[in-house]
């Protein structure tokens, strides 16, 4: 059979792009990834080869600069990064929904500004739409923005921004008094430009510090915080104020296809690394590939694999083709995440004691795994997304 997690269909463009990317996964992010993950270091080379490749607009269309390719190539350019260091999937994630959100949702003015930018990379995207106290109910956003004359001024925090200190533009969800009775209708999405760095970046606007995590290291994670930061109106994405909701959740669907391929970029990993140890380690005089329990194991964390990833293709796939994708976007999520963790989890073990050395990289593996359980939206989120649309479906007839 073929190695795992192949792809069939795919035109020799896209191709030849995942084949560039494995090349530069191999040569210039997994040999790099340990001491830079271990030092918590902002991988600035491996960011400029991306940009050098054109990774940063990969998806903007070609009218604006980028390579106008699929949300499918996309996915599978973000799984073979995952593969070699998911913080390094991360630095180009939240850019890439930003950019959608602008392409499918902004004014002309707003793409004539900032794709053709952002496809080079010389404009790096953040997402912004949790809180500290906000948890998954979005609805109860307390950052506000209130309207004064051609501006907005806006006051609040906003929690769990990746890219945050290094992002030079965020797109964030705050509340504004539309005068609608449902809550969500009063939620506007803003383009905010700020500069990088940290501390007060510009009147109004701070970037408090990085936040210490358990893995995901290397890539940013910050606060933001809104006290009397003036925008001006044009500043609205799409120009109409009460459309944020909406917004959003477009760019946390493809964001949750997106989750769902860094998850399967780390359990092939953790499945690569697991089948190469237990080749080499011997015990009782063979392989412990040999013995039925590790050779069980691995059957099972390679099938684990496979179907994940082809979940996740199904998922890029329907958005690609214009059809509504919640559901299988997050199935993808819930299953991708779930299996991720389970495969690494397997690879631990399969490495026994080694596998808690830090010398080893499935140490690394077993930190940022369950990231994935989180990102875009809890498993519970998803599988009440899931339910919802299945009743939706499936609606009774008695």
């Amino acid at each position: 059979m073929a190695r795992l997690a192949q792809t069939a269909g795919l035109s020799e463009i896209q191709q030849e792009i995942l084949s560039t990317v494995k090349t530069f996964v191999d040569k210039e992010i997994i040999p790099a990834a340990q001491e830079l993950e271990h030092s918590d270091t902002y991988p600035a080379e491996i960011v400029e080869g991306m940009k050098e490749m054109g990774l940063f607009g990969l998806t903007i269309p070609e009218e604006y600069g980028g390579l106008g390719e699929s949300l499918l190539t996309y996915t599978l350019v973000v799984e073979e990064i995952a593969r070699g260091w998911m913080s390094v999937s991360g630095v180009i994630n939240t850019h890439f929904i930003v950019a959608h959100m602008i392409r499918h949702h902004g004014t002309e003015q707003q793409k004539q500004h900032y794709l053709p930018k952002m496809a080079e990379g010389s404009i790096r995207g953040a997402f912004s739409m949790s809180e500290p106290d906000l948890g998954s109910d979005v609805a109860a956003i307390k950052t506000r923005a209130k309207r004064d004359g051609d501006s907005y001024v806006i006051d609040g925090s906003k929690m769990w921004l990746t890219n945050g200190s290094t992002a030079n533009l965020v797109a964030t969800l705050v509340k504004t008094d539309e005068g609608a009775e449902k809550a969500h209708q009063n939620l506007t999405a803003f383009l905010v430009d700020k500069p990088e760095g940290y501390g007060e970046v510009a009147p109004g606007l701070s970037v408090p510090g990085k936040i210490d995590k358990m893995g995901y290291k290397g890539v940013d994670t910050t606060e933001l915080v809104f006290d009397g930061h003036r925008v001006a109106a044009d500043a609205v994405l799409g120009g109409t104020p009460g459309k944020g909701f909406a917004q959003m959740m477009d760019g946390v669907e493809v964001g949750r296809v997106n989750v769902a391929a860094r998850a399967c970029g780390i359990a092939i990993r953790a499945f690569e690394l697991a089948v190469d140890y237990a080749q080499q380690r011997k015990t009782f005089g063979k392989p412990i590939a040999q013995h039925q329990a590790i050779g069980f194991k691995l059957a099972e964390m390679a099938t684990k694999v496979e179907a994940a990833h082809l979940m996740m293709v199904n998922a890029a796939r329907l958005k690609d083709s214009g059809a509504r994708n919640d559901v299988e976007a997050g199935m993808a999520k819930l299953i991708a995440s779930e299996y991720c963790k389970e495969v690494t989890d397997d690879a631990f073990r399969i490495h026994g004691g080694y596998g808690y050395s830090k010398e080893y990289e499935i140490e690394r593996l077993m930190r940022e795994a369950p990231f994935l359980l989180i990102g875009e939206g809890t498993s519970e989120i998803q599988k009440t997304i899931i339910s919802k649309g299945l009743l939706r479906e499936y609606a009774s007839r008695g």
